[in-house]
Protein backbone atom coordinates (compact mmCIF):
# COMPACT_ATOMS: atom_id res chain seq x y z
CA UNK A 1 0.00 0.00 0.00
CA UNK A 2 1.32 3.70 -0.53
CA UNK A 3 3.42 2.37 -3.52
CA UNK A 4 3.99 5.27 -6.15
CA UNK A 5 3.69 4.69 -9.53
CA UNK A 6 5.99 4.71 -12.61
CA UNK A 7 3.92 4.58 -15.67
CA UNK A 8 5.23 4.20 -19.16
CA UNK A 9 3.49 3.62 -22.09
CA UNK A 10 5.24 3.43 -25.50
CA UNK A 11 4.16 4.54 -29.34
CA UNK A 12 3.67 1.96 -31.53
CA UNK A 13 6.30 -0.45 -29.74
CA UNK A 14 5.27 -4.51 -30.58
CA UNK A 15 6.80 -7.17 -28.42
CA UNK A 16 10.44 -7.03 -30.05
CA UNK A 17 12.61 -7.10 -27.13
CA UNK A 18 14.63 -9.89 -25.76
CA UNK A 19 12.19 -10.54 -22.88
CA UNK A 20 9.88 -11.67 -25.12
CA UNK A 21 12.03 -14.49 -27.00
CA UNK A 22 13.33 -11.75 -29.80
CA UNK A 23 16.64 -13.00 -30.95
CA UNK A 24 17.52 -9.78 -33.02
CA UNK A 25 16.65 -6.68 -31.05
CA UNK A 26 19.07 -5.23 -28.45
CA UNK A 27 17.05 -4.12 -25.26
CA UNK A 28 19.34 -4.85 -21.86
CA UNK A 29 17.45 -2.07 -19.96
CA UNK A 30 13.79 -3.36 -20.98
CA UNK A 31 14.74 -7.02 -20.57
CA UNK A 32 16.39 -5.84 -17.15
CA UNK A 33 13.03 -4.26 -15.80
CA UNK A 34 11.07 -7.76 -17.43
CA UNK A 35 13.95 -10.06 -15.18
CA UNK A 36 12.13 -8.07 -11.79
CA UNK A 37 8.42 -7.99 -13.15
CA UNK A 38 5.56 -10.18 -14.04
CA UNK A 39 5.48 -9.95 -18.02
CA UNK A 40 2.58 -11.14 -20.08
CA UNK A 41 2.46 -12.45 -23.35
CA UNK A 42 -0.44 -11.97 -24.92
CA UNK A 43 -1.31 -8.07 -24.09
CA UNK A 44 -3.82 -6.50 -26.92
CA UNK A 45 -4.80 -2.93 -27.02
CA UNK A 46 -8.36 -2.14 -27.47
CA UNK A 47 -8.16 -0.63 -31.51
CA UNK A 48 -4.66 -0.11 -32.85
CA UNK A 49 -4.45 3.57 -33.61
CA UNK A 50 -3.29 5.97 -30.86
CA UNK A 51 -6.22 8.35 -29.68
CA UNK A 52 -8.30 5.44 -29.58
CA UNK A 53 -6.15 3.30 -27.54
CA UNK A 54 -4.84 5.56 -24.78
CA UNK A 55 -8.26 7.05 -24.23
CA UNK A 56 -9.97 3.67 -23.90
CA UNK A 57 -6.70 2.55 -21.30
CA UNK A 58 -6.59 5.72 -19.74
CA UNK A 59 -10.31 5.25 -18.85
CA UNK A 60 -10.67 1.74 -18.20
CA UNK A 61 -13.51 1.92 -21.28
CA UNK A 62 -14.11 0.25 -24.47
CA UNK A 63 -14.00 2.12 -27.54
CA UNK A 64 -17.70 1.22 -28.09
CA UNK A 65 -18.03 3.58 -24.94
CA UNK A 66 -15.56 6.27 -25.36
CA UNK A 67 -17.39 6.86 -28.89
CA UNK A 68 -13.63 7.40 -29.58
CA UNK A 69 -12.59 5.43 -33.20
CA UNK A 70 -10.68 8.72 -34.39
CA UNK A 71 -8.95 11.74 -32.83
CA UNK A 72 -12.04 13.78 -33.05
CA UNK A 73 -13.76 14.01 -29.84
CA UNK A 74 -13.23 14.41 -26.35
CA UNK A 75 -14.85 12.01 -24.55
CA UNK A 76 -16.38 13.76 -21.71
CA UNK A 77 -18.24 15.72 -24.09
CA UNK A 78 -18.88 13.02 -26.82
CA UNK A 79 -19.47 10.34 -24.98
CA UNK A 80 -19.86 10.76 -20.49
CA UNK A 81 -17.55 12.36 -18.09
CA UNK A 82 -15.47 9.46 -17.30
CA UNK A 83 -12.83 9.45 -14.58
CA UNK A 84 -9.13 8.55 -15.89
CA UNK A 85 -6.46 6.59 -14.11
CA UNK A 86 -5.20 9.29 -13.28
CA UNK A 87 -7.87 11.50 -11.89
CA UNK A 88 -8.80 8.48 -9.38
CA UNK A 89 -5.07 8.57 -8.32
CA UNK A 90 -5.24 12.08 -7.97
CA UNK A 91 -8.93 12.09 -5.91
CA UNK A 92 -7.09 9.73 -3.22
CA UNK A 93 -3.90 12.01 -2.29
CA UNK A 94 -1.57 11.51 -5.53
CA UNK A 95 0.69 13.94 -7.08
CA UNK A 96 -0.13 12.88 -10.77
CA UNK A 97 2.56 13.79 -13.45
CA UNK A 98 2.48 13.87 -17.15
CA UNK A 99 5.83 13.74 -19.10
CA UNK A 100 5.58 13.32 -23.20
CA UNK A 101 2.92 11.44 -24.92
CA UNK A 102 0.14 9.90 -22.59
CA UNK A 103 -2.90 11.17 -23.97
CA UNK A 104 -2.88 11.79 -27.53
CA UNK A 105 -2.66 15.15 -27.78
CA UNK A 106 -5.27 17.44 -29.71
CA UNK A 107 -9.34 17.30 -29.56
CA UNK A 108 -9.16 13.37 -27.89
CA UNK A 109 -7.92 14.89 -24.83
CA UNK A 110 -9.17 18.41 -24.68
CA UNK A 111 -5.66 19.94 -25.90
CA UNK A 112 -4.67 20.20 -22.69
CA UNK A 113 -3.88 16.25 -22.15
CA UNK A 114 -7.05 16.03 -19.65
CA UNK A 115 -5.78 18.48 -17.26
CA UNK A 116 -6.46 19.64 -15.08
CA UNK A 117 -8.71 16.32 -14.46
CA UNK A 118 -6.51 14.03 -14.58
CA UNK A 119 -3.05 15.59 -13.71
CA UNK A 120 -2.05 17.65 -10.48
CA UNK A 121 0.30 20.27 -12.92
CA UNK A 122 0.42 21.01 -16.69
CA UNK A 123 1.81 18.08 -18.36
CA UNK A 124 5.40 18.12 -20.45
CA UNK A 125 5.86 17.84 -24.30
CA UNK A 126 9.46 17.95 -25.51
CA UNK A 127 9.94 21.23 -27.22
CA UNK A 128 11.81 19.38 -30.17
CA UNK A 129 8.12 17.75 -30.90
CA UNK A 130 7.41 20.15 -33.14
CA UNK A 131 9.86 19.28 -35.52
CA UNK A 132 9.06 15.73 -35.72
CA UNK A 133 7.88 15.90 -39.10
CA UNK A 134 9.69 18.25 -40.61
CA UNK A 135 12.90 17.47 -43.14
CA UNK A 136 15.76 16.68 -40.77
CA UNK A 137 16.78 13.51 -42.27
CA UNK A 138 20.15 13.93 -44.26
CA UNK A 139 19.63 12.36 -47.76
CA UNK A 140 22.61 10.50 -49.83
CA UNK A 141 22.70 13.82 -51.70
CA UNK A 142 23.11 15.59 -48.82
CA UNK A 143 19.69 17.13 -48.97
CA UNK A 144 17.33 17.07 -45.75
CA UNK A 145 14.23 15.16 -46.22
CA UNK A 146 11.01 14.26 -43.84
CA UNK A 147 11.49 10.46 -44.85
CA UNK A 148 10.49 7.50 -43.02
CA UNK A 149 13.74 5.89 -42.17
CA UNK A 150 15.75 8.63 -40.35
CA UNK A 151 19.63 7.78 -38.73
CA UNK A 152 20.13 11.39 -37.65
CA UNK A 153 23.78 12.71 -36.35
CA UNK A 154 21.56 14.67 -32.96
CA UNK A 155 24.28 17.60 -32.84
CA UNK A 156 22.92 18.39 -36.09
CA UNK A 157 18.70 18.00 -34.87
CA UNK A 158 17.18 21.11 -33.79
CA UNK A 159 18.71 22.36 -30.37
CA UNK A 160 20.85 19.45 -30.76
CA UNK A 161 18.49 16.79 -29.11
CA UNK A 162 15.54 14.33 -29.90
CA UNK A 163 12.14 14.61 -27.87
CA UNK A 164 12.20 11.29 -26.20
CA UNK A 165 15.81 12.40 -24.69
CA UNK A 166 14.12 14.95 -23.29
CA UNK A 167 11.49 13.72 -21.95
CA UNK A 168 13.99 11.40 -19.99
CA UNK A 169 15.33 15.03 -18.77
CA UNK A 170 12.25 16.27 -17.45
CA UNK A 171 10.88 12.47 -15.88
CA UNK A 172 14.19 12.33 -14.11
CA UNK A 173 13.57 15.86 -12.73
CA UNK A 174 10.40 15.45 -11.76
CA UNK A 175 11.55 12.01 -9.77
CA UNK A 176 14.56 14.32 -7.49
CA UNK A 177 11.55 16.75 -7.04
CA UNK A 178 9.03 14.50 -5.70
CA UNK A 179 11.93 12.46 -3.39
CA UNK A 180 12.18 15.72 -1.60
CA UNK A 181 8.52 16.29 -1.21
CA UNK A 182 7.71 13.02 0.18
CA UNK A 183 4.43 12.85 -1.26
CA UNK A 184 2.98 9.77 -3.70
CA UNK A 185 3.04 10.62 -7.11
CA UNK A 186 2.02 8.83 -10.06
CA UNK A 187 4.65 9.85 -12.85
CA UNK A 188 3.30 8.82 -16.90
CA UNK A 189 6.02 9.16 -19.16
CA UNK A 190 5.04 8.84 -23.33
CA UNK A 191 7.51 7.73 -25.36
CA UNK A 192 7.31 8.34 -28.95
CA UNK A 193 9.85 6.27 -30.53
CA UNK A 194 9.64 4.11 -32.54
CA UNK A 195 6.49 6.14 -33.98
CA UNK A 196 7.23 7.22 -37.62
CA UNK A 197 9.07 8.80 -38.65
CA UNK A 198 11.96 6.15 -37.04
CA UNK A 199 14.36 8.71 -36.50
CA UNK A 200 17.03 8.30 -33.90
CA UNK A 201 20.45 8.36 -33.11
CA UNK A 202 22.35 7.11 -36.00
CA UNK A 203 24.88 4.87 -33.89
CA UNK A 204 22.28 2.58 -33.21
CA UNK A 205 22.28 0.91 -36.67
CA UNK A 206 25.71 -0.30 -35.75
CA UNK A 207 23.75 -2.94 -33.59
CA UNK A 208 21.89 -4.23 -36.77
CA UNK A 209 23.94 -4.70 -39.82
CA UNK A 210 21.64 -5.06 -42.80
CA UNK A 211 22.84 -8.21 -44.20
CA UNK A 212 21.27 -10.14 -40.58
CA UNK A 213 18.00 -8.39 -41.07
CA UNK A 214 15.53 -10.44 -42.83
CA UNK A 215 12.14 -9.73 -44.38
CA UNK A 216 8.96 -10.75 -42.47
CA UNK A 217 8.17 -14.47 -42.47
CA UNK A 218 4.80 -14.09 -44.50
CA UNK A 219 5.31 -10.27 -46.51
CA UNK A 220 2.58 -11.53 -49.13
CA UNK A 221 -1.00 -10.64 -49.11
CA UNK A 222 -2.55 -13.70 -47.42
CA UNK A 223 -4.77 -15.53 -50.18
CA UNK A 224 -8.22 -15.59 -48.12
CA UNK A 225 -7.75 -11.95 -46.69
CA UNK A 226 -11.38 -10.27 -47.25
CA UNK A 227 -10.26 -6.78 -48.67
CA UNK A 228 -11.83 -4.74 -45.76
CA UNK A 229 -9.32 -5.97 -42.84
CA UNK A 230 -6.26 -4.58 -44.88
CA UNK A 231 -4.88 -1.51 -44.23
CA UNK A 232 -2.70 0.44 -47.17
CA UNK A 233 -0.55 2.20 -44.84
CA UNK A 234 -1.36 5.64 -46.03
CA UNK A 235 0.90 7.14 -43.45
CA UNK A 236 4.38 5.64 -44.72
CA UNK A 237 3.12 6.47 -48.52
CA UNK A 238 3.64 10.11 -47.50
CA UNK A 239 7.08 10.15 -46.37
CA UNK A 240 9.81 11.51 -48.80
CA UNK A 241 11.21 8.17 -49.28
CA UNK A 242 8.55 5.90 -49.56
CA UNK A 243 7.61 8.23 -52.27
CA UNK A 244 9.99 8.05 -54.15
CA UNK A 245 9.70 4.35 -54.77
CA UNK A 246 6.30 4.74 -56.35
CA UNK A 247 4.94 1.86 -55.20
CA UNK A 248 1.29 0.88 -56.29
CA UNK A 249 -1.71 1.60 -54.55
CA UNK A 250 -2.93 -0.56 -51.86
CA UNK A 251 -1.00 -3.64 -51.78
CA UNK A 252 2.78 -2.60 -52.96
CA UNK A 253 5.27 -4.51 -52.45
CA UNK A 254 7.65 -2.08 -50.83
CA UNK A 255 11.12 -3.23 -52.53
CA UNK A 256 12.60 -6.17 -50.56
CA UNK A 257 16.08 -3.94 -49.35
CA UNK A 258 13.58 -1.14 -48.85
CA UNK A 259 11.32 -3.59 -46.46
CA UNK A 260 14.95 -4.35 -44.84
CA UNK A 261 15.88 -0.89 -44.26
CA UNK A 262 12.58 0.07 -42.45
CA UNK A 263 13.14 -3.23 -40.27
CA UNK A 264 16.49 -2.12 -39.17
CA UNK A 265 15.47 1.16 -38.04
CA UNK A 266 12.38 0.03 -36.28
CA UNK A 267 14.71 -2.46 -34.05
CA UNK A 268 17.36 0.92 -33.50
CA UNK A 269 14.57 3.07 -32.76
CA UNK A 270 13.62 0.51 -30.32
CA UNK A 271 17.40 -0.20 -28.92
CA UNK A 272 17.61 3.50 -28.56
CA UNK A 273 14.20 3.72 -26.82
CA UNK A 274 15.90 1.08 -24.34
CA UNK A 275 18.49 3.85 -23.74
CA UNK A 276 15.82 6.07 -22.80
CA UNK A 277 13.91 3.63 -19.98
CA UNK A 278 17.34 2.79 -18.74
CA UNK A 279 18.31 5.85 -17.68
CA UNK A 280 15.06 6.68 -16.31
CA UNK A 281 15.31 3.15 -14.31
CA UNK A 282 18.53 4.17 -13.14
CA UNK A 283 17.57 7.40 -12.00
CA UNK A 284 14.63 5.74 -9.59
CA UNK A 285 17.32 4.10 -8.20
CA UNK A 286 19.22 6.93 -7.95
CA UNK A 287 16.76 8.72 -5.58
CA UNK A 288 16.07 5.61 -4.05
CA UNK A 289 12.46 5.15 -4.47
CA UNK A 290 13.22 1.44 -6.53
CA UNK A 291 11.93 0.17 -3.28
CA UNK A 292 8.34 2.14 -3.47
CA UNK A 293 7.75 2.16 -6.63
CA UNK A 294 5.21 0.20 -9.17
CA UNK A 295 6.68 0.39 -12.45
CA UNK A 296 4.07 -0.27 -15.34
CA UNK A 297 5.79 -0.78 -18.97
CA UNK A 298 3.38 -1.47 -22.05
CA UNK A 299 2.67 0.26 -25.22
CA UNK A 300 -0.48 1.86 -27.14
CA UNK A 301 -0.71 -0.81 -29.89
CA UNK A 302 1.52 -2.71 -32.27
CA UNK A 303 3.36 -2.25 -35.81
CA UNK A 304 3.44 -4.26 -38.73
CA UNK A 305 6.57 -4.51 -40.20
CA UNK A 306 6.05 -6.58 -43.63
CA UNK A 307 3.52 -9.29 -42.57
CA UNK A 308 0.41 -10.11 -44.51
CA UNK A 309 2.56 -6.94 -47.06
CA UNK A 310 1.17 -4.28 -44.23
CA UNK A 311 3.16 -1.87 -42.85
CA UNK A 312 1.98 0.42 -39.61
CA UNK A 313 -0.91 -0.49 -37.41
CA UNK A 314 -4.61 0.09 -38.37
CA UNK A 315 -6.00 -3.05 -38.22
CA UNK A 316 -6.78 -6.39 -36.06
CA UNK A 317 -3.79 -9.11 -36.68
CA UNK A 318 -2.23 -9.53 -33.57
CA UNK A 319 1.13 -7.30 -35.21
CA UNK A 320 -0.87 -4.56 -34.51
CA UNK A 321 -2.72 -5.40 -31.37
CA UNK A 322 -0.96 -7.47 -29.30
CA UNK A 323 1.90 -5.12 -26.63
CA UNK A 324 4.04 -5.63 -24.72
CA UNK A 325 2.67 -5.46 -20.73
CA UNK A 326 5.00 -5.55 -17.31
CA UNK A 327 4.34 -5.03 -13.69
CA UNK A 328 7.05 -4.51 -11.13
CA UNK A 329 6.28 -4.42 -7.82
CA UNK A 330 8.55 -4.53 -4.97
CA UNK A 331 7.42 -7.26 -2.41
CA UNK A 332 5.30 -8.96 -4.76
CA UNK A 333 7.31 -9.51 -8.29
CA UNK A 334 10.87 -8.99 -6.58
CA UNK A 335 11.72 -9.82 -3.12
CA UNK A 336 12.62 -6.37 -1.25
CA UNK A 337 16.13 -5.28 -1.39
CA UNK A 338 18.48 -3.30 0.77
CA UNK A 339 19.25 0.39 0.50
CA UNK A 340 21.23 1.76 -1.48
CA UNK A 341 20.95 -1.77 -4.27
CA UNK A 342 20.62 -1.17 -7.29
CA UNK A 343 18.28 -3.14 -8.90
CA UNK A 344 18.36 -1.37 -12.08
CA UNK A 345 21.86 -0.14 -13.28
CA UNK A 346 21.75 1.00 -16.60
CA UNK A 347 22.88 -0.82 -19.74
CA UNK A 348 24.64 0.20 -22.25
CA UNK A 349 23.01 -2.10 -25.21
CA UNK A 350 26.36 -1.72 -27.24
CA UNK A 351 28.43 -3.80 -24.68
CA UNK A 352 25.66 -6.12 -22.93
CA UNK A 353 23.91 -8.84 -24.94
CA UNK A 354 20.45 -11.15 -23.88
CA UNK A 355 20.50 -12.73 -20.80
CA UNK A 356 18.04 -11.91 -18.57
CA UNK A 357 13.95 -13.63 -18.87
CA UNK A 358 11.04 -12.32 -16.82
CA UNK A 359 10.76 -12.85 -13.17
CA UNK A 360 7.46 -14.02 -13.78
CA UNK A 361 5.49 -15.15 -16.93
CA UNK A 362 1.64 -15.32 -17.64
CA UNK A 363 0.38 -16.73 -20.89
CA UNK A 364 -3.12 -15.42 -19.80
CA UNK A 365 -4.78 -13.82 -22.48
CA UNK A 366 -5.36 -9.69 -21.37
CA UNK A 367 -6.66 -6.17 -22.33
CA UNK A 368 -5.07 -3.20 -21.75
CA UNK A 369 -8.91 -1.68 -20.72
CA UNK A 370 -7.93 -3.81 -17.39
CA UNK A 371 -4.99 -1.64 -16.78
CA UNK A 372 -6.94 1.31 -14.64
CA UNK A 373 -8.55 -1.65 -11.76
CA UNK A 374 -4.75 -3.83 -11.81
CA UNK A 375 -3.13 -0.54 -10.91
CA UNK A 376 -5.86 0.63 -8.18
CA UNK A 377 -5.47 -3.14 -6.64
CA UNK A 378 -1.79 -2.98 -6.91
CA UNK A 379 -1.43 0.51 -5.13
CA UNK A 380 -4.24 -0.32 -2.50
CA UNK A 381 -6.85 1.67 -3.77
CA UNK A 382 -9.91 0.47 -3.94
CA UNK A 383 -10.70 -1.34 -7.35
CA UNK A 384 -13.33 0.49 -9.28
CA UNK A 385 -16.20 -1.15 -9.83
CA UNK A 386 -17.62 -3.30 -13.02
CA UNK A 387 -19.76 -1.05 -15.35
CA UNK A 388 -23.00 -2.11 -16.29
CA UNK A 389 -24.03 -2.81 -19.59
CA UNK A 390 -24.49 0.60 -20.62
CA UNK A 391 -22.74 2.80 -18.74
CA UNK A 392 -22.32 6.68 -20.51
CA UNK A 393 -23.87 7.84 -17.60
CA UNK A 394 -21.62 6.52 -14.44
CA UNK A 395 -18.35 8.51 -13.83
CA UNK A 396 -15.99 6.16 -12.10
CA UNK A 397 -16.24 1.93 -13.62
CA UNK A 398 -13.94 -0.20 -15.77
CA UNK A 399 -14.88 -2.23 -18.48
CA UNK A 400 -11.75 -4.89 -17.73
CA UNK A 401 -10.96 -6.30 -15.04
CA UNK A 402 -8.07 -6.34 -12.88
CA UNK A 403 -5.66 -9.30 -13.60
CA UNK A 404 -3.86 -9.22 -10.34
CA UNK A 405 -5.07 -12.81 -10.06
CA UNK A 406 -2.77 -14.08 -12.41
CA UNK A 407 0.35 -12.43 -10.41
CA UNK A 408 1.11 -15.46 -8.01
CA UNK A 409 -0.06 -18.25 -10.24
CA UNK A 410 2.10 -20.27 -12.36
CA UNK A 411 1.25 -20.97 -16.64
CA UNK A 412 -0.85 -24.33 -15.42
CA UNK A 413 -2.64 -23.01 -12.08
CA UNK A 414 -4.66 -20.84 -12.48
CA UNK A 415 -8.16 -21.10 -12.07
CA UNK A 416 -11.00 -18.89 -14.28
CA UNK A 417 -13.31 -17.84 -11.95
CA UNK A 418 -17.00 -19.29 -13.52
CA UNK A 419 -19.34 -16.22 -13.96
CA UNK A 420 -18.50 -12.93 -15.54
CA UNK A 421 -15.51 -12.54 -13.90
CA UNK A 422 -16.08 -9.00 -12.38
CA UNK A 423 -17.03 -7.60 -15.60
CA UNK A 424 -20.02 -7.14 -17.69
CA UNK A 425 -18.36 -9.68 -20.44
CA UNK A 426 -19.24 -13.59 -19.36
CA UNK A 427 -16.72 -16.20 -20.29
CA UNK A 428 -16.46 -19.27 -18.12
CA UNK A 429 -14.25 -21.01 -19.90
CA UNK A 430 -11.53 -19.32 -21.63
CA UNK A 431 -9.85 -15.64 -21.37
CA UNK A 432 -10.26 -13.57 -24.04
CA UNK A 433 -9.29 -10.08 -25.24
CA UNK A 434 -11.45 -7.39 -27.82
CA UNK A 435 -10.17 -5.53 -30.31
CA UNK A 436 -11.98 -3.58 -33.09
CA UNK A 437 -11.24 -1.46 -36.41
CA UNK A 438 -13.56 1.00 -38.75
CA UNK A 439 -13.24 1.21 -42.48
CA UNK A 440 -14.84 3.40 -44.70
CA UNK A 441 -15.42 0.86 -47.32
CA UNK A 442 -15.13 -2.90 -48.28
CA UNK A 443 -12.34 -2.37 -50.33
CA UNK A 444 -8.74 -0.57 -49.33
CA UNK A 445 -9.15 2.98 -50.29
CA UNK A 446 -7.51 6.30 -49.13
CA UNK A 447 -9.03 6.90 -45.87
CA UNK A 448 -9.44 3.40 -44.65
CA UNK A 449 -6.57 3.74 -42.10
CA UNK A 450 -7.88 6.53 -40.01
CA UNK A 451 -11.58 7.06 -41.06
CA UNK A 452 -12.99 10.00 -39.69
CA UNK A 453 -16.29 8.95 -37.67
CA UNK A 454 -18.47 10.30 -39.98
CA UNK A 455 -17.29 8.12 -42.95
CA UNK A 456 -16.99 4.84 -40.73
CA UNK A 457 -19.34 2.41 -42.46
CA UNK A 458 -18.37 -0.77 -41.41
CA UNK A 459 -16.92 -1.53 -37.38
CA UNK A 460 -14.48 -4.86 -37.47
CA UNK A 461 -15.08 -6.42 -34.01
CA UNK A 462 -11.86 -9.12 -33.24
CA UNK A 463 -12.00 -11.46 -30.38
CA UNK A 464 -8.55 -12.94 -29.71
CA UNK A 465 -8.09 -16.25 -27.43
CA UNK A 466 -5.18 -18.90 -26.93
CA UNK A 467 -6.08 -20.62 -29.37
CA UNK A 468 -7.75 -18.41 -32.00
CA UNK A 469 -8.46 -14.99 -33.62
CA UNK A 470 -12.11 -14.83 -34.39
CA UNK A 471 -13.14 -11.08 -36.52
CA UNK A 472 -16.08 -10.24 -37.77
CA UNK A 473 -16.61 -7.05 -40.30
CA UNK A 474 -19.96 -5.90 -39.54
CA UNK A 475 -22.53 -3.24 -40.74
CA UNK A 476 -21.79 0.14 -38.81
CA UNK A 477 -24.08 3.39 -38.05
CA UNK A 478 -21.79 6.41 -37.29
CA UNK A 479 -25.21 8.63 -36.37
CA UNK A 480 -26.15 6.38 -33.60
CA UNK A 481 -22.98 4.12 -33.09
CA UNK A 482 -24.65 0.96 -33.61
CA UNK A 483 -23.21 -2.15 -35.37
CA UNK A 484 -25.53 -4.54 -37.31
CA UNK A 485 -24.15 -8.12 -36.68
CA UNK A 486 -26.98 -9.27 -38.89
CA UNK A 487 -24.73 -7.54 -41.88
CA UNK A 488 -21.60 -9.70 -41.84
CA UNK A 489 -19.49 -7.76 -44.51
CA UNK A 490 -16.86 -10.90 -44.27
CA UNK A 491 -15.30 -12.83 -40.95
CA UNK A 492 -11.75 -14.31 -40.05
CA UNK A 493 -10.97 -17.19 -37.89
CA UNK A 494 -6.98 -17.96 -37.48
CA UNK A 495 -6.14 -21.17 -35.16
CA UNK A 496 -3.05 -20.09 -33.37
CA UNK A 497 -1.39 -23.87 -33.15
CA UNK A 498 -1.44 -24.57 -36.92
CA UNK A 499 -1.46 -20.72 -38.24
CA UNK A 500 0.32 -18.30 -35.57
CA UNK A 501 1.31 -15.66 -38.21
CA UNK A 502 -2.53 -15.71 -38.88
CA UNK A 503 -2.02 -16.14 -42.78
CA UNK A 504 -4.50 -18.74 -43.58
CA UNK A 505 -8.11 -17.69 -43.01
CA UNK A 506 -10.54 -20.50 -42.47
CA UNK A 507 -14.13 -18.55 -41.69
CA UNK A 508 -15.47 -19.54 -44.75
CA UNK A 509 -14.76 -23.52 -43.72
CA UNK A 510 -15.82 -23.86 -40.30
CA UNK A 511 -19.21 -23.78 -38.97
CA UNK A 512 -18.58 -20.98 -35.92
CA UNK A 513 -21.79 -20.45 -34.65
CA UNK A 514 -20.72 -20.51 -30.63
CA UNK A 515 -18.06 -17.83 -31.47
CA UNK A 516 -20.66 -15.37 -32.50
CA UNK A 517 -22.41 -15.79 -29.81
CA UNK A 518 -19.15 -15.02 -27.34
CA UNK A 519 -18.17 -12.03 -29.71
CA UNK A 520 -22.50 -11.02 -29.00
CA UNK A 521 -22.11 -11.45 -25.02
Amino acid sequence: DGMNILFIVVDDLRPVLGCYGDKTVKSPNIDQLASQSMVFSNAYAQQAVCAPSRVSFLTGRRPDTTRLYDFYSYWRVHAGNYSTMPQYFKENGYMTLSVGKVFHPGVSSNYSDDFPYSWSIPPFHPSTEKYENDKTCRGKDGKLYANLVCPVDVTEMPSGTLPDVQSTEEAIRLLNVMKTKKQKFFLAVGYHKPHIPLRYPQEFLKLYPLENITLAPDPWVPEKLPSVAYNPWMDIRQRDDVKALNVSFPFGPLPDDFQRQIRQSYYAAVSYLDTQVGLLLNALDDVGLSNSTIVVFTADHGWSLGEHSEWAKYSNFDVATRVPLMFYVPGLTTSSVSEGEKIFPYLDPFSHGFGLVPQGQSNKVVELVSLFPTLAELAGLRVPPACPESSFHVALCTEGASIVRYFNASKEKVEEKNGCDDTYRCFNEEAVAFSQYPRPADAPQWNSDKPKLKDIRIMGYSMRTIDYRYTLWVGFNPNNFSADFEDVHAGELYMMETDPNQDYNIYNNTSHGNLLKKILC
